[in-house]
Formats: structure tokens, C-alpha cells, sequence
């Protein structure tokens, strides 16, 4: 079966600290193992972002969610199950992913991901997958693999071959979850 292929292609790229760009639940990205510095450093220098900019990584349940926060706020749980489209959550402390992921402010973005070929992909890493959109810092989002920029896919160890026709959905809806039970919605 094709994606099992690409998830097979995919996790050998990550096992051995290469850079990947993939379709997500949104958007087309760029990923790679989120428990590995080197790998996440070259991201930032291939988007030419600054590292104080953090990154999301995506996870496929709440297993991996504990092994990465300590402390979830029963809200995430709610938000994560109710939501009908994509969701970012921003949370506290975590722990257990390369430290150049973490925001100045000790949070991390974490999103679950129901797309079949992420959510393949990270059962089979058994470690949370770094997610940003395939552009360089400041340009637009491509809304379809054809908009991504000659630069980033020569910049990359591995593309994955499955849909590459589909038009991207909008970027996540990004919500900030302190410990203290405070919620502010940061992109609808």
C-alpha cells in the first residue's frame, strides 16, 4: 500500500536525523524527529526563521502527550475532543523534545493528528513529528505542494509522494493553555 511506503521512506529519513516535507492536516510541511536538536536546527536555518520563533510538533494521542507534559489542563482534553477543524494547543513545561523547540516562555504547540499518513507516521516513530509550513520565514503559506518554493524542497533529505494535487486546508486554529486554566486564542 502507497502509504505505508511513504511512511516506511519517511521514518527512515527521521531515524537517521534528516528533514522531510509532508501533506498535514492542513497544510504542506516540513518535519522531522522532534526529540532531535540537530535535525530541528536545520529546519529554523532552512526556513531562515529565528530560533526564539517556535515550531509545532504533532502527536497522535494522549500517550505521547503525557510523555511530553507533565501536567495537561482538563480543557485540552475538551478542546482536543470537540473540535471539528485542526487545533494548535500551546501548553506549559514540556519536557522530553529537543530544547530548540521550546518557546522562550517554556510552552510548546502541540496538534493531534486524525491524517492518516502523520498519524502512521508517528506510530511508527513512537516520538512526536516537528510541523511547520513549507515556506521560508515571512513568505506566504503554499496552498499547494506547486507553491512550494524551489529552495525548500532542494533543501530537504525526503519528500513524501502522496498528495500532491490537494489544495491545502487553512492553517490550525492556534489556542494558548497556561497551568492556571487561562485560554487565549491566538489564530482562529
Amino acid at each position: 500500500m502507497e502509504i505505508n511506503d511513504e511512511v516506511f521512506k519517511a521514518h527512515e529519513i527521521i531515524k537517521e536525523g534528516g528533514i522531510i516535507l509532508y501533506p498535514t492536516d492542513t497544510v504542506w510541511g516540513i518535519g522531522c524527529d522532534a526529540t532531535n536538536p540537530e535535525a530541528v536546527a536545520k529546519i529554523y536555518k532552512l526556513k531562515k526563521r529565528a530560533q526564539s520563533q517556535s515550531m509545532i510538533v504533532l502527536m497522535n494521542g494522549d500517550k505521547m502527550m503525557y510523555n511530553v507534559f507533565k501536567e495537561i489542563p482538563e480543557v485540552a482534553w475538551q478542546i482536543i475532543e470537540l473540535s471539528e477543524n485542526p487545533t494548535t494547543l500551546i501548553l506549559d513545561k514540556p519536557r522530553n523534545v529537543a530544547a530548540n523547540l521550546i518557546g522562550p516562555d517554556n510552552t510548546l504547540g502541540i496538534r493531534i493528528v486524525k491524517e492518516p499518513f502523520c498519524f502512521k507516521l508517528l506510530e511508527k516513530m513512537k516520538k512526536p513529528l516537528v510541523s511547520t509550513s513549507a515556506n521560508i520565514s515571512g513568505q506566504p503559506t503554499p496552498k499547494s505542494f506547486k507553491e512550494i518554493s524551489p529552495e525548500i524542497i532542494k533543501g530537504v533529505d525526503y519528500i513524501v509522494n502522496l498528495h500532491r494535487d490537494k489544495i491545502a486546508g487553512k492553517p490550525s486554529t492556534i489556542i494558548k493553555l497556561s497551568a492556571d486554566s487561562q485560554v487565549k486564542i491566538i489564530r482562529k
